[in-house]
């Protein structure tokens, strides 16, 4: 018997990733097609070169595609494959010869469990370095993608050294704008004032253009200078300012991680997406194993209507998660609700939903 189970489970490993990366296969294709359909008069009135197109832009917008949508993916598998194995009266069959529901659910775990790894080594690790190239692809050969920058920065970088851009523009590494304020016992020792900073990648200091810089001697003496350019180092990068075009897509765990760290000592409030992304990354893979669940129970019994009706539930299902998350995400960011709190209601939510549907289920 133990025997029987183990090739089951083979079985059942082999049917899950096999038909979750068909389906992928298949939605990316046409995802891929639409997209070219969408973007091609961008890429001929920008004149990208073809070997961009592929490599730059297409090349990893998959990856990222794919990630994105797993969910999607991981539910529309388990519902083709166990629907078809409970319209050939596999499912009859395996629970009549004594292996129980329970039982039968771990070869589906386990496979949940490979795809949730893959998922989320690739979206904190493998995919954020990608987008990096794939944004930027998109900021010079699609149209009306445009750096429209940040407004009204206020940073401290160190105890009583407070600066303020009024704006930055993170694929240029450029800001208008500029002052720094130095304080000691609450009163203004130094004021630098420039109309541009730009950053200096190679010596990763700051130039500054058209800067005047005054020195309150005391509070009769003011020292005035002034020039057409100032290079000075600030404890500050661009990396600092990149919550245009979704940047925090662009950072690994671990960079992200380090970013929210760095970004909440120095009092930054517009962190919000960051922290979210972050948590995100945790918490989405679990839903290969929620869907996964709900997937079974639904698609496990026999029905009028077969493999279509359980593909139209697990397609409604699978919307209602990606949506469900989309609203709490936007609520988090832009209301008062937990960031933890957001990005994990969904999967509560569905776990209840996938808890009482096993319940349910023929045993």
């Amino acid at each position: 018997m133990r025997g029987v189970l183990q090739k089951l489970d083979r079985y059942i490993i082999r049917k899950f990733l096999g038909t979750y990366f068909f389906a992928i296969l298949l939605i990316i294709s046409i995802a891929v097609v639409f997209d070219i359909t969408e973007k091609i008069d961008n890429f001929l009135e920008k004149e990208a070169p073809l070997n961009a197109i592929v490599f730059d832009y297409y090349f990893n917008f998959i990856p990222y595609f794919a990630n994105l949508f797993t969910p999607l993916f991981v539910f529309i598998a388990v519902i083709f494959f166990t629907s078809k194995m409970a319209g050939d009266t596999e499912i009859i069959a395996i629970l009549s010869g004594g292996v129980s529901f329970k039982r039968l659910m771990f070869p589906y775990f386990i496979s949940a469990l490979i795809v949730a790894t893959f998922s989320f080594y690739l979206g904190a690790y493998v995919i954020p370095p990608s987008n990096k190239t794939r944004l930027e692809f998109e900021s010079v050969y699609v149209k009306n993608k445009k750096d429209t920058g940040l407004n009204d920065i206020h940073l401290q970088l160190e105890p009583g050294l407070f600066v303020y851009m009024g704006q930055f523009y993170s694929y240029r590494n450029k800001g208008k704008y500029f002052s720094a304020e130095r304080f000691e016992d609450k009163e203004m020792t130094s004021k630098l004032s420039a109309q541009e900073i730009i950053y200096q990648e190679d010596a990763g200091t700051w130039l500054l253009t058209n800067y005047i810089k005054r020195d309150f001697i005391d509070k009769m003496h003011i020292e005035i200078s002034e020039g057409d350019s100032l290079e000075m180092a600030f404890n500050m990068t661009p990396a600092d300012f990149k919550s245009e075009h979704r940047w925090y897509e662009t950072m690994t765990n671990t960079e992200l991680s380090e970013y929210i760290e760095a970004q909440t000592k120095k009092g930054v409030g517009s962190i919000k997406p960051y922290i979210i992304e972050y948590y995100k990354r945790w918490a989405n893979p679990f839903s290969a194993f929620i869907l996964t669940l709900i997937g079974v129970s639904l698609a496990s019994r026999k029905v009028r209507g077969g493999i279509g009706l359980h593909i139209g539930i697990g397609l409604g299902l699978s919307f209602g998660y990606i949506l469900f998350m989309t609203i709490s995400t936007t609520f988090a960011i832009n209301g008062n609700m937990n960031p933890i709190f957001a990005v994990w209601l969904p999967n509560l939510v569905f776990a209840l939903i996938g808890v009482y549907l096993y319940i349910k289920a023929p045993k």
